[in-house]
């Protein structure tokens, strides 16, 4: 691997690995302690030695988004979302065009200002450019994804919604306007000025500075308001929904991938893993960290994804890896853990409760004799040959 793309996946967002989340990581707190520096800058009654320590973090943290625009750019061929047939000057442009390789120049203008001579570094050069910051920060947010995935995906439910707010907002002012335009003639002047007043009171906000006097005229407010709580709590269900619907398919993108890391599964049909994954979840767990412990009720059984685990049954532990399952006699059998289960290394398991691990076997009974054919032989095998330990 050449030393662009490496670079590339330590920058790539949709890279999972433990170095590019680290990168992600300290890439949100540089944005955040830039933020705070032109933050703290801007107060007058700070001694000049903070000032100046607010200046110094402000261009730190601008040199560092200048220096990471350039990377991203030289990178830009790397991605595997550019086409291998164009050339990398045209790959180049192609990012520095697209939104995020905009909102990256935007974030650099305050570098640009600061070199330019045009300005002194701190933050009176760069407090103007703070919100461009703020939008960089948004883009590298946890969530910002899925947020813009749920908008796109219940986008003609909240276009209906919109329209509904915009037709009583509208239909509010203006019955405002007829009523109140007598008695309040400076605030109720125009439909446009009575726009203000059904705003505040559509969105139950209140301020209290435009009020009706007429009788006629507090009905209207108050069916405004209802609408007002009706509409918002109709938004409020779409995006819940939608926000349940779009983790429910991540969550079951992320578990079949795991399930596809398992041997075990390797040879059970599409139908039968997609019937295991919705009821699959994932846990990780530390070296040294107990998974089981003898005596305790069998709820669960476990498969792992990654890692090492000892079985300290008896005077002979043993070691289970990766593909390999353990817990499932205590729901075959019906009894309490008969073994202590130790994380030897950093694992992922996919955890199978004992409810579902029963459903399953009346959908799916070949997995289930399945489970159990392994389980048998993993326990002669145990019986005749000695545990190697851990390699």
């Amino acid at each position: 691997m050449s030393l662009q793309q490496k670079l590339y996946g330590l920058l790539d967002a949709e890279n999972g690995s433990r170095a590019a989340h680290r990168m992600r990581v300290l890439e949100i707190v540089l944005i955040l302690v830039g933020i705070g520096a032109v933050a703290v800058g801007t107060m007058n009654d700070l001694v000049p030695a903070h000032h100046g320590l607010a200046a110094t973090l402000t261009g730190i943290v601008a040199t560092v988004f200048l220096v990471e625009y350039l990377v991203r750019l030289w990178v830009a061929p790397a991605s595997p979302h550019i086409s291998d047939a164009l050339s990398p000057l045209v790959a180049r442009w192609r990012w520095a065009v697209s939104a995020e390789g905009l909102i990256d120049l935007l974030a650099i203008l305050p570098m640009a200002v600061i070199l330019s001579g045009n300005a002194k570094l701190g933050a009176d050069s760069s407090a103007a450019f703070v919100l461009l910051w703020v939008v960089k920060l948004a883009t590298h947010a946890p969530g910002v994804s899925l947020i813009a995935r749920v908008v796109s995906n219940e986008r003609s439910a909240l276009s209906a919604v919109a329209i509904l707010f915009v037709i009583v907002l509208i239909s509010g002012a203006t019955l405002a306007y007829f009523v109140e335009e007598a008695a309040q003639p400076a605030d109720f002047s125009s439909i446009p000025s009575a726009l203000w007043w059904a705003i505040v009171t559509l969105t139950t906000t209140g301020y209290g500075d435009v009020v009706p006097k007429t009788g006629l005229g507090r009905m209207i407010g108050g069916v405004l308001m209802v609408s007002g709580i009706a509409v918002l709590a109709l938004l409020a269900g779409i995006l819940a929904n939608g926000f349940a619907e779009e983790v429910k398919r991540r969550e079951f993108v992320r578990i079949w991938e795991l399930v596809a890391k398992v041997p075990f599964f390797a040879d059970i049909g599409a139908i039968a893993i997609s019937d295991i994954v919705v009821r699959l979840r994932s846990r990780n767990f530390p070296a040294g960290a107990v998974i089981l412990r003898r005596g305790t009720p069998g709820d669960s059984m476990y498969f792992i994804v990654s890692g090492e685990v000892e079985v300290r049954i008896g005077a002979r532990p043993v070691y289970l890896r990766e593909g390999a399952f353990f817990g499932e006699m205590a729901l075959l059998d019906r009894r309490p853990r008969a073994a202590d289960v130790i994380a030897v290394t950093p694992c992922t398991t996919l955890v199978l409760d004992v409810a579902d691990f029963y459903q399953i076997a009346g959908q799916q009974p070949a997995l289930i004799q399945a489970i159990e054919a392994e389980a048998k032989r993993r326990q002669a095998a145990n019986k005749a040959t000695p545990s190697e330990g851990p390699k």
